[in-house]
């Protein structure tokens, strides 16, 4: 991050609070012209600084209306146990985020799901694949929060 300049993180900004921006829109706000504005963009891109642009939707209305921490503990710590859980959770695309953890639990899961019966079915699927020491499962009730934007720093420092 330190090395990007104040137009860079105004331009990831704009970009994380809206992709859908055309690039004039962007360039205005930045305080650039178009055409440099692109290039910046095209080189946060290139540097993998820039990883992608998505469209966010609702969840709810898209069916998945359930939200799930799934805090998993491995049986051992081997290189053939994480290759394994990798695979098998990145073959499941109810399994949104996969984190390995420091602390009490070793991987945090955001599962994204129907409902609780669904939640069943997934759960099966993951302990039938995996050998898991301890499983707990933390279910959202409503999500007071969401975004996927960093909060950057937009301000010369």
């Amino acid at each position: 991050m330190d090395d990007l300049d104040l137009i860079d993180r105004k331009i990831i900004a704009e970009l994380m609070r809206d992709a859908t921006l055309p690039v004039a829109q962007i360039a205005d706000r930045v305080g650039l012209s178009q055409t440099p504005c692109w290039k910046r963009i095209q080189k946060l891109e290139a540097n993998g600084i820039l990883t992608g642009r998505v469209a966010l939707a609702d969840p709810n209305r898209l069916g998945f209306g359930l939200t799930v921490f799934v805090g998993i503990e491995a049986p051992d710590h081997s290189t053939e146990w994480r290759e394994n859980f990798e695979n098998v959770t990145s073959n499941i695309p109810e399994i949104m985020e996969v984190y390995r953890m420091a602390g009490e639990m070793d991987y945090l899961l955001r599962v994204a799901i129907p409902d609780i019966r669904s939640f069943d079915g997934l759960y099966k699927r993951l302990t039938d694949a995996v050998p898991i020491k301890n499983v707990t499962s933390h279910f959202a009730m409503e999500r007071m929060k969401f975004t996927t934007a960093y909060p950057v720093n937009t301000r010369d420092r």
